[in-house]
């Protein structure tokens, strides 16, 4: 009895200690980017377990707004091309998943566009949503998550539009005629308003879901 009751003891020690080193460089300090000097084209946010809210900005710059960590935070650059660019990077361990959570507010980035045509626009996360508002794109935009919603208003882009997701819906309009608009649409335990194939129009749609509905509708200029 006593060598089982002193075993429970030593295994609640040890997961304190272990939650208490997982607190270690885990708090949140909220942050924001806005590029200077240099014009940027297209943007593109790869990230884990964050939302991704984009919003037209006010004074006509480009702005992330974004918490992190000593142990998740970003890497955030502009190429000589004009992309920004916006990838996670981590350095946790497996302690610091134990007992561990997200602190409030860091579990979303918003993204900020003034009314300019962006060349491409590609947006990826897991576990949360995606959220657009109207805009142009005069090559590709492409959204993708994994758990979360897709959702937009009025999108349009010169090439392709392609969204894609799982285990959660798309929903949205697009700026333009159906006719604009070759599409394949590829959808599992969901239901869709979209053809599976459709031939014709000078750009592209590709819509993927799989365990999620895809709601997308076209909106006369």
């Amino acid at each position: 009895m006593k060598n089982t009751l002193s075993l429970v003891l030593a295994v609640f020690l040890l997961a304190g200690t272990l939650s208490a080193c997982s607190d270690e460089g885990s708090a949140f300090e909220t942050k924001s980017y806005t590029p200077e000097g240099v014009e940027i084209n297209g943007i593109d946010i790869q990230v884990t377990d964050r939302e991704i809210v984009v919003f037209p900005s006010s004074d006509g710059q480009f702005h992330i707004d974004y918490a992190e960590s000593a142990k998740e935070f970003y890497e955030i650059s502009v190429s000589d091309g004009g992309i920004l660019t916006m990838v996670s990077q981590s350095d946790k361990e497996w302690t610091d998943y134990i007992g561990g959570s997200t602190s409030a507010g860091a579990d979303q980035i918003t993204v900020q566009i003034p009314d300019v045509a962006l060349s491409t626009l590609t947006l990826c996360t897991t576990k949360e949503n995606i959220s657009l508002p109207a805009l142009n794109v005069t090559d590709q935009l492409t959204l993708s998550t994994n758990g979360g919603d897709i959702s937009f208003e009025n999108i349009s882009a010169a090439d392709s539009i392609t969204v894609e997701n799982k285990n959660g819906d798309i929903t949205g309009t697009i700026t333009g005629s159906y006719d604009d608009y070759a599409i394949t649409c590829t959808i599992k335990k969901g239901e869709s308003s979209l053809p599976d194939e459709k031939g014709g129009g000078s750009k592209t749609l590709t819509a993927i879901n799989n365990n999620g509905d895809i709601d997308i509708e076209f909106i006369s200029e």
